[in-house]
C-alpha cells in the first residue's frame, strides 16, 4: 500500500505533540526577571524535547523518502513510534515542574530510549520490506549512531539517580549527535 497516509498522519501527530508541549509553557505572573528564573528548567526541557521531536520528524521523513510502500506491520511500528513520541509532552512537563528531579529525568530517558527502540524497529521493518540491496538498507548500514544513542539513553537513566544533571547531559549529547541531519540516506540518493 502507499505511504502517503502514513506520512500525513505522522506529520499531524508530530504537530500536535509540539503544540501540546508549547501549551505547557506558562508565562510568569510578574513582569520581573526573578519571576522567570523558576521557569528556566521548564523552558530548557521544552527546548530539548522540541529538538528531539524535530529530529525524529526529520529522520522519519528521510526514512519514508526512500521507501516505496508500506505494509500492515510497518503501519503498527509507526504507531508504536508515535505512541512514545506522544509521551514527550508529559515527560517534559514533569522535568520542568520537578526542577529536574531524579525520577522525572529518568522517566524522560525511559521515554527517549523507547522512542529510539520504536524508531529502530520501524527502520528494520522498512529495510526488510524494501530489501537488503535497497538504498535504505545501504544507508542504514550498521547504524552505529542509533546503537550509541540507545547506550547513552540507558546510561542517562542510570546516572539520573546519581545526579539528575548527568542524565540530562547524556540526553543532550544524543540530541547533539542527531541535530545535524543524518546524511546516509541523502548520500544514497546521490549515488543512484
Amino acid at each position: 500500500m502507499g505511504k502517503g497516509r502514513l506520512e500525513a498522519f505522522s506529520d499531524g501527530v508530530v504537530a500536535i505533540i509540539i503544540t501540546i508541549m508549547v501549551l505547557e509553557l506558562r508565562p510568569p505572573h510578574e513582569p520581573t526577571w526573578e519571576a522567570i528564573r523558576p521557569l528556566i528548567p521548564v523552558f530548557a526541557a521544552y527546548v530539548l524535547s522540541f529538538i528531539n521531536v524535530g529530529i525524529y520528524w526529520n529522520n522519519h521523513h528521510h526514512l519514508l523518502h526512500v521507501t516505496r510502500s508500506v505494509t500492515g506491520p510497518i503501519l503498527w511500528a509507526n504507531m508504536h513510534l508515535l505512541f512514545w513520541l506522544s509521551l514527550f509532552p508529559f515527560a517534559t512537563a514533569w522535568i520542568g515542574e520537578s526542577q529536574a528531579s531524579a525520577l522525572p529525568v529518568a522517566l524522560y530517558g525511559g521515554v527517549s530510549i523507547m522512542a529510539a527502540v520504536a524508531y529502530t524497529i520501524l527502520a528494520l521493518l522498512l529495510v526488510r520490506h524494501e530489501g537488503s540491496d535497497s538504498a535504505l538498507a545501504k544507508a542504514m548500514g550498521a547504524d552505529v549512531k542509533g546503537k550509541a544513542s540507545l547506550a547513552l539513553y540507558a546510561l542517562g537513566i542510570a546516572l539520573s539517580f546519581v545526579r539528575p544533571w548527568l542524565g540530562i547531559v547524556c540526553y543532550v549529547v544524543v540530541a547533539v549527535m542527531w541535530f545535524i541531519p543524518d546524511p546516509r540516506i541523502e548520500r544514497q540518493l546521490g549515488e543512484r
